[in-house]
């Protein structure tokens, strides 16, 4: 249990502090956004999604750079990543601000890659997250952070940045699973 695993596991830790603060209902107040209030429960909740975030790109730097790649980390990481991001998507259905036909479609990649994963460490081998698969988890959290904050600072502009970004995570999502079962085929073929 090296310091990567330890940062990856607080991620984990973190989701359910961060589903309270989105489903329980706060009266924390709001703050006025234009013509839109965003709620502070959810202003917390976004926050505390953002920190989550970023011990993504933290854990997976002071892997690299002290040598401390794992096989627990190449397999705990994107669960950490799948476990935030499908919740915080559950919870933006939940709240109505996100499609529920996009979130089951994201999050049915997720299951499908992660079934890929788990033939793959039945027969000894480790998938790890591919660069495509990177690219779809920051699209991912950053289309997230911007529903969670109810569009904010694009609201004023009237402009729905977060769910143009949503789109672009869906088509991201597709592709990058179907990039990672047609780069790793084999191992379904190959599976005993």
């Amino acid at each position: 249990m090296n310091l990567p695993n330890k940062i990856t596991i607080s991620r984990i830790l973190l989701i359910p502090v961060f589903i309270i603060l989105m489903s329980v209902p706060f009266n924390w107040g709001e703050i006025q956004m234009g013509d839109r209030e965003l709620p502070v429960a959810h202003l917390a909740g976004a926050l505390l999604f953002i920190i989550a975030s970023t011990t993504d790109w933290i854990d997976g730097y002071v892997a690299r750079k002290y040598n401390l790649v794992t096989n627990l980390g190449k397999f705990l990481d994107p669960l950490a990543d799948k476990l935030l991001v499908s919740a915080a998507l559950i919870l933006l259905v939940e709240i109505g601000l996100a499609p529920a036909w996009i979130v089951i479609l994201i999050i049915s990649r997720e299951f499908a890659v992660t079934g890929l994963r788990l033939v793959a460490a039945g027969d000894g081998s480790v998938l790890a997250a591919s660069q495509m698969g990177k690219l779809k988890t920051w699209i991912q959290i950053i289309a997230v952070s911007l529903l969670l904050l109810h569009n904010w600072p694009f609201a004023y502009l009237d402009f729905p940045l977060g769910l143009i970004s949503l789109y672009a995570a869906l088509i991201i999502t597709v592709y990058s699973g179907y990039d990672y079962f047609a780069k790793n085929w084999h191992v379904m073929r190959d599976s005993k």
